[in-house]
């Protein structure tokens, strides 16, 4: 096993379940929030400030003319022009090229298929769902939303969050076919058919790479 998964999603699709199971299949770590503490312990940023700028579009300008007149441990005077938002971007941009150098891994959201773009060992995925299914998953995941607008009003928002994040920071469209390798629809085939579909697609994509090398 030497591939490293990127897994871009949709709110309520099952993207991070997914992702874990698949990594718990090949023994490898899965990345989701704790990419966020490993990117905090890096970079000198605390981990409150790297959580609330995670996978969100660049904060009001006010809170990142106020956050700016700290240094965060970089000495380029570039850097310190830059907004704590691209910042926190940056931090996190070199974590996942670290994580990904040492070993075959899942990394889940937070552009990381952009950020690997220069690896040729990566795969490349995104989740997505019937937006029945999305409301379902979200309703049985969260107990205090009570009706399926609430849900649906959820899933709009953090989705929107996610694209205006993705296509600010990345050359590609969050959720365009193009922007990925394989795209797939968690709903026809359940969590773990899709596990399975994907597991798949992993080995022959390992297979092929050995064949390249031979």
């Amino acid at each position: 096993m030497n591939t490293v998964i990127t897994i871009g999603r949709q709110f309520g699709s099952g993207g991070r379940e997914i992702g874990e199971m698949v990594a718990d299949h090949f023994g490898i770590k899965c990345y989701d929030k704790e990419l966020l503490s490993r990117a905090a312990k890096e970079s000198g940023f605390c981990e409150e400030m790297i959580q609330n700028h995670d996978e969100r579009p660049t904060n009001s300008f006010l809170y990142n003319l106020v956050m700016d007149t700290y240094s965060f441990g970089y000495n380029s005077s570039s850097f310190v022009d830059m907004p704590i938002s691209h910042k926190v971007f940056l931090a996190q941009f070199d974590t996942i090229k670290k994580i990904a150098s040492e070993g075959p891994c899942v990394i889940v959201g937070r552009c990381a298929d952009y950020a690997l773009s220069e690896f040729d060992n990566v795969i490349n995925l995104f989740i997505y769902g019937d937006e029945d299914a999305k409301i379902r998953r979200i309703r049985e995941r969260f107990d205090d939303i009570k009706s399926d607008d609430k849900a649906r009003d959820m899933m709009n928002k953090k989705d929107k969050q996610r694209q205006s994040y993705y296509n600010y920071y990345s050359s590609k469209k969050w959720g365009r076919a193009d922007s990925y390798d394989l795209c797939i629809n968690s709903s026809k085939l359940g969590i773990e058919g899709t596990v399975k579909f994907i597991i798949q697609y992993v080995e022959d994509f390992e297979q092929v790479m050995s064949d390249k090398k031979a």
